[in-house]
């Protein structure tokens, strides 16, 4: 298998308060200011062998460069993307955009547009466009859509996610109907022709079949991401059932990750609270002096007491680099996270790197 040669190393980041050499990059997300990092060495990619154990340890892997040489073929693809995500930022529509000559002939003829929502009831939600899919004469899947969304609610970030499933959002169990599962990712596939980076990459096809053992890997539920300065994720999981975890690549720009498996991330939370001063975080350690309520805290959808931790103390940030669970992104590269139950899952951390906004890939790996 071609490039896969090497072991398995973390980013080799430095962390600094303030910048310590015209290399460093500042971490804000949101108005909110981490620090400096540098990176100081990229490292090679890693053996097959690496990954597969890697994996069953439930950690995030990082592959560089594994998608260079590729890349040069979606330029134009890609071009389009930001173009597209630009007008939306303005304030145009994206149903209008994908009734253009150029949209549909990408979706014709296995695509109808039949109606577009504009979410007034999500704050977050810009425009959800529903499709029906065709084989000829038949209809073979309806309800398809894809959904623009705000990454956050602060106006000044002005990152997106593009996100593809079907049915009533939040309610359908998405595992239990794999064809219009199969055909929400082939709508990806039209919108941003770019997905086939990864899922007809030769090299990460064949390293995922052996790491998951099956003869063919689905890329389902998938988002496209276009992480803006001064924008990215907080501290998050994405288990759904069915789903073996998350591939992550990076197309255009830099995002800086932070990504460990949750017992691992309550080890950290446990170990720095441990060497803080005892004024800090109490309700937090409360909750951390027995290990399964902080888990199940976690999973909580409003667990501010951890997010405080987590996602806006500098510090804590620190720890995690200097414990090596971070990494850098550029284009070309992919992250993978195992994400096959709550207990294990990978969480991860995301911030926009430099003055642009670049594209991701986030699709979620099930067997075939």
């Amino acid at each position: 298998m071609r490039l896969l040669r090497g072991m398995l190393y973390n980013m080799n980041l430095s962390y600094y308060p303030i910048p310590s050499s015209d290399e460093c990059l500042p971490l804000v997300r949101r108005g909110f200011e981490y620090g400096w990092i540098e990176v100081k060495k990229r490292p090679p990619i890693p053996d097959v062998s690496e990954v597969k154990k890697a994996w069953h340890n439930h950690s995030a892997i990082f592959l560089p460069a594994i998608l260079t040489d590729v890349l040069p073929l979606f330029q134009t693809d890609i071009a389009l993307a930001h173009n597209l995500v630009e007008e939306i930022q303005q304030g145009a529509d994206f149903s209008e955009f994908l009734e253009s000559e150029h949209y549909d002939r990408r979706l014709q003829p296995s695509f109808d547009l039949a109606g577009a929502s504009f979410e007034d009831n999500d704050d977050q939600g810009i425009e959800k466009v529903i499709f029906d899919a065709w084989e000829g004469d038949e209809m073979v899947a309806d309800n398809l859509w894809c959904k623009a969304s705000w990454l956050s609610f602060d106006e000044e970030d002005g990152s997106l996610r593009f996100r593809f499933s079907f049915g009533f959002e939040g309610y359908e169990d998405v595992a239990a109907d794999p064809i219009r599962q199969e055909w929400a990712a082939k709508l990806t596939d039209a919108i941003f022709p770019e997905s086939a980076a990864v899922t007809s990459h030769p090299d990460l096809n064949a390293l995922l079949q052996t790491v998951l053992d099956c003869g063919c890997v689905r890329f389902m539920e998938r988002i496209v991401y276009f992480n803006a300065p001064n924008g990215g994720a907080q501290m998050h999981h994405d288990v759904e059932r069915g789903h073996e975890g998350v591939v992550f690549a990076q197309l255009s720009g830099s995002t800086f990750w932070l990504a460990l498996a949750k017992p691992k991330l309550l080890d950290e939370i446990d170990a720095f609270l441990a060497m803080a001063p005892m004024d800090k975080w109490p309700q937090l350690r409360k909750l951390a002096a027995d290990r399964q309520a902080l888990s199940d805290y976690l999973e909580e959808r409003d667990h501010e007491w951890a997010e405080d931790l987590i996602d806006r103390t500098p510090e804590f940030f620190r720890h995690l680099i200097d414990r090596g669970y971070a990494h850098v992104l550029e284009p070309g590269d992919v992250l993978l996270m195992p994400q096959s139950s709550l207990e294990t899952c990978v969480w991860h951390s995301v911030i926009c790197l430099g003055d642009e906004a670049g594209e991701g890939l986030s699709f979620a790996l099930k067997k075939n």
